[in-house]
């Protein structure tokens, strides 16, 4: 959901000086949050407690989407998910049919009703039916869009609700869409999990596209610390903000931009005191 601030502030952008001056404070922030001590407050933990990464990729792609709200919230319901599934996600998957449906009853979660779980789950059996693991059809997907010149959330869309055009509209809003504006906080979250190597949280099992290539995952708690940093002009939090602050901190960063998402998510939870030198918008401080 797209989410905007008051339309007539001005949100001043911090110069490239600036910005070079933030570099070493916001790594530092990295290094703080991102420890391993960070997974298991995290829906990242699901991944991190299976061994199989067809179970890891699943588990973590359920966990990502569901990603909606309190930490605890979400997890207590990932939990509940993956207790359905028999915590095999991958061969619960793998071996799905449509008598499966009733595990799915009373499950709910914000929107997320136990139908969208049921067409998700059809949706995945193709999938790994089809092109053998997710991680083949997440590369297929990267194929594709650089060959048509789409963005890559965009062409996921339309690639896996493909599988079954029947699935009805309220399932399809569960998987962003750059192409309808989103964010797509969720997906391109999964993605740093999945993709970013040598990291103490992310585990890098998925090999079909570079970190350089990651988008900053950007929800309406990262973004109001990027626009007090002058990181984050835009004023609404849509796929052109996603863009712009994946930007600058590809200026930072350029082979590892997402990394940046732990550093804004630690300056928002920690509430500490910003250093004056790096307030560029006074009106997003607390």
């Amino acid at each position: 959901m797209k989410s905007s601030i008051n339309p007539v502030s001005k949100i001043k952008a911090c110069s490239s000086k600036q910005l070079q001056r933030l570099k070493h404070w916001l790594d530092e922030w990295v290094k703080r949050i991102e420890q391993p001590a960070y997974i298991q407050d995290d829906p990242i933990s699901f991944m991190h407690a299976f061994d199989d990464k067809e179970d890891q990729a699943l588990a973590g792609f359920f966990a990502a989407i569901m990603a909606w709200g309190r930490r605890d919230i979400v997890i207590a319901k990932v939990q509940n998910l993956l207790e359905r599934m028999d915590h095999q996600p991958a061969a619960f998957i793998r071996n799905f049919s449509d008598d499966d449906a009733t595990v799915f009853d009373g499950f709910k979660h914000r929107t997320f009703k136990a139908v969208d779980l049921f067409w998700l789950t059809k949706c995945l059996h193709k999938i790994v039916h089809v092109h053998g693991s997710f991680q083949a059809f997440w590369k297929y997907c990267y194929i594709k869009a650089k060959q048509t010149n789409r963005e890559l959330i965009a062409v996921f869309h339309h690639e896996f609700f493909g599988m079954h055009k029947e699935i009805p509209r309220r399932t399809r809003k569960h998987v962003s869409n750059s192409e309808k504006g989103s964010s797509c906080k969720r997906l391109y979250l999964y993605l740093r999990w999945v993709i970013r190597k040598g990291s103490p949280v992310d585990l890098g099992i998925m090999h079909f596209m570079k970190p350089s290539e990651l988008v900053v995952p950007l929800d309406v708690h990262s973004a109001r610390q990027a626009r007090l940093l002058g990181l984050l002009t835009r004023k609404y939090n849509d796929w052109k903000a996603a863009q712009e602050l994946t930007q600058n901190m590809r200026k930072l960063d350029p082979e590892d931009p997402a990394k940046y998402d732990y550093a804004l998510f630690g300056i928002g939870v920690k509430q500490e005191k910003i250093p004056e030198k790096f307030v560029a918008n006074q009106q997003f401080v607390k």
